[in-house]
């Protein structure tokens, strides 16, 4: 008695393509009666082999793009296919790895009467069912060597795929119907084959094969309660259809008045279209050559804007998508907006399109992706009125009923350009300008610094950054910390330090002699002044806690301006701060890359603090040392003495330098100069100095009485006059 035949066998004697039609039938049937137990899975399913009975075939590659809907390619003689002998092992596997697909095609809803192999079914999908319309929407495909299913359901909102594979298979990927030799898709290599480029021509519809009817009696009277005009209706060609023992309407897609497509509406809403047909915008014609396009949400909304009197309307054929797409396909992939590829030549020649989209956040989704296609640049968008007290109309449609055709008017009239991003109007900033006017934030003429004299030169605006400078040991650092108690006490700003400087405690010592002007210890500095006692100590350790917070490594790493603009990002907006102090430039981490420079990476680094600064409204002071200064006459030296770059002073909107005297013969020696060097913004200050005293034993700063000021500019022109002798 022969072997008897394996599953695998016979569908490889199906399946044949250089056999001749005639002798393939007779083997299988002679094949069937012989062995018919052998045409049955392990689970008691049957798979029915259907083979061509034509008696000339063409060879395969002809065959793949017939399905595709393209011309027959002229006959050729075959190439010679090799045979993939398999083993008896190979073949039982191949058996057990099909009745696992079944099995998971079937626990996935996917019930077929006739399990073909090797080529692509539609079926009912069991998520959307097929629609109103019961379409057979689900393509499923099953490669011949059992390795891997595929489905997809192509209903535009349904949409679901996957795929399956038997227990310890890979996934797979299959091109249709096994482009190349058989054995690429069961030698057990995992090769990916790229589909096929075939384009699918699209179904021509005949007016007389869709039997459409003109609307009856009730259909316009339900126009007619939407403010739709019969007149409208027929010079948009708008039908009816009887569909599954229903009416529905049909608004028919033309160009050039030729049929292209048509869309169905239930009166419940519920939609579908003429399958396998272009998309194009409903009402194409009637933008032909049109300078000004609107397009809108609806085929009902189309008509409600040729109410109006805008018949340069048109309407997108799917709807509004859930989100805007996170990547801008190219336009070979952009399937679900490919009716605006095709529409391409008519919406090239508009100057202006208006996006009347729905209000709903898919509306203004729609919007955003139809902007980013045809060019934010000539794109308008328009604002919804009100219907009623609490509620906004949702699209042109309700603007029409609620309001009437004038409003609906008003509303494209009032259309405003499409926003994008970096580009603005000085009206959109209106809000800002007037609260600007009227001070209503109050800061808007600066915050003052605490002291008379200073404040003539200078006052501190949120938003703004402030560079010091100064010779070491002139008192930068003392001076902003001074300042900054200052401002809280008259304001309650909060601050960010990231002073690298400074040790915590002895950052915490100087605040707090500041704050309560006491000296912190009963040491040689402090005199005969009592120091600050243990109650006044715990009060001020509450208000160091809730006036300043600490940006720190806690490691040995340097800092980078990156990672300090980070954690100022975050005190601001956990803790409320106001103002941020980097003490110095050169305690940062200063790695730049090769080909840039010194000068870029300042200027680079400025830029960062500016635009933190404006975008957080907090005013950053920037402390950076001057470079080593050669014959040095011991006055207050230039913000372009600043080592690094000239950036420092070029791109600050204050500059300022702290100088302490150091001549016994020109005065005290705790007096400090502040020179104003720099005042972008005249509204709140100007160049020119003023003189503090600094107090050893508190470290507070008054102003300087007029005899001290005159004595210190007297000796400063001396100096500079003995300098300009040498």
């Amino acid at each position: 008695m022969p072997p008897r035949p394996s599953l695998h066998s016979l569908l490889l004697m199906a399946a044949s393509s250089t056999s001749a039609a005639a002798g393939d039938s007779a083997l299988l049937l002679a094949a069937r009666r012989r062995f018919p137990a052998a045409f049955a899975t392990a689970w008691g399913h049957r798979v029915r082999l259907l083979h061509s009975v034509s008696a000339t075939r063409l060879p395969r590659r002809a065959e793949l793009a017939c399905c595709f809907g393209t011309a027959p390619a002229p006959a050729a003689p075959a190439a010679p296919r090799s045979r993939i002998v398999r083993s008896d092992e190979e073949k039982r596997a191949c058996e057990a790895r099909l009745g696992q697909l079944v099995h998971k095609l079937k626990s996935e809803g996917i019930n077929m009467s006739q399990w073909r192999l090797g080529t692509f079914q539609r079926l009912l999908c069991p998520q959307c069912k097929g629609g109103s319309t019961e379409e057979q929407s689900l393509s499923v495909f099953i490669r011949n060597d059992g390795l891997n299913a595929t489905w997809t359901c192509f209903r535009a909102t349904c949409g679901w795929k996957g795929d399956a594979q038997p227990d310890g298979v890979p996934k797979v990927y299959q091109a249709k119907r096994d482009m190349g030799n058989e054995s690429d898709a069961g030698n057990g290599t995992d090769q990916e084959v790229k589909p096929n480029n075939a384009v699918k021509p699209y179904r021509k519809l005949r007016e007389q094969d869709l039997h459409l009817e003109p609307l009856c009696d009730e259909l316009v009277t339900y126009f007619s309660e939407r403010m739709i005009s019969p007149e409208t209706l027929r010079r948009n060609n708008v039908s009816q259809r009887k569909w599954y023992n229903k009416i529905v309407i049909a608004f028919t897609y033309r160009r050039d008045k030729v049929l292209v497509g048509c869309k169905y509406r239930e009166v419940s809403k519920k939609f579908s279209q003429e399958p396998n047909t272009e998309k194009i915008l409903y009402g194409l014609d009637d933008i032909k050559q049109a300078r000004d396009v609107i397009i809108v949400e609806g085929e009902i909304d189309k008509l409600s804007m040729e109410e109006a009197g805008y018949r340069n309307c048109v309407s997108v054929p799917d709807g509004a998508p859930a989100q805007v797409s996170n990547k801008l396909p190219d336009k070979d992939h952009d399937k679900k907006y490919q009716y605006l590829w095709n529409c391409k030549e008519y919406l090239d020649s508009a100057s202006r399109i208006i996006l009347a989209t729905d209000a709903d956040p898919p509306g203004q989704a729609l919007a955003e992706e139809l902007a980013r296609r045809l060019g934010k640049e000539r794109c308008w968008r328009v604002s919804w009125p009100k219907k009623n007290e609490t509620e906004f109309c949702k699209d042109a449609n309700e603007v029409l009923m609620f309001l009437g055709p004038q409003a609906l008017k008003k509303v494209i009239e009032g259309a405003e350009l499409y926003p994008i991003r970096g580009l603005f109007n000085f009206r959109d900033f209106f809000p800002e300008i007037d609260n600007y006017y009227l001070g209503i934030h109050g800061d808007e003429l600066g915050i003052p610094t605490g002291w008379k004299n200073m404040d003539e030169l200078y006052k501190v605006v949120p938003g703004e950054l402030t560079v010091v400078t100064g010779v070491p040991n002139s008192g930068k650092s003392e001076w902003i910390d001074a300042l900054l108690c200052n401002i809280n006490e008259q304001c309650g700003w909060k601050f960010a330090l990231c002073s690298m400087e400074n040790k915590v405690r002895d950052h915490a010592r100087k605040l707090l002699e500041k704050h309560i002007k006491k000296p912190f210890f009963n040491a040689r500095y402090g005199g005969s002044v009592e120091r600050i006692s243990p109650d006044e100590f715990e009060e001020g350790k509450q208000w160091l806690n809730e006036t300043f917070h600490l940006i720190r490594c806690e490691d040995d790493s340097l800092p980078s301006i990156n990672w300090v603009l980070a954690l100022a990002k975050a005190a601001v907006l956990r803790h409320g701060v106001r103002g941020l102090v980097i003490d110095p430039y050169n305690e940062l981490d200063h790695q730049r890359s090769p080909n840039q420079n010194e000068t870029e990476y300042v200027s680079q680094i400025l830029t960062k603090i500016k635009r933190f600064a404006q975008h957080h409204s907090c005013h950053v002071w920037f402390v950076a040392h001057p470079r080593q200064l050669q014959n040095w006459n011991g006055g207050p030296p230039n913000m372009y003495d600043i080592s690094g770059s000239a950036h420092f002073i070029n791109k600050c909107d204050n500059g300022i330098v702290i100088h302490r005297n150091r001549d016994p013969d020109a005065g005290p020696i705790d007096v400090v100069q502040v020179c104003m060097k720099k005042v972008r913004n005249k509204v709140i200050g100007q160049i020119g100095d003023a003189f503090l005293t600094y107090d050893r034993v508190t470290g507070v700063y008054k102003e300087a009485d007029d005899a001290i000021v005159a004595k210190v500019v007297k000796q400063q022109i001396r100096q500079k006059q003995a300098s300009q002798h040498r």
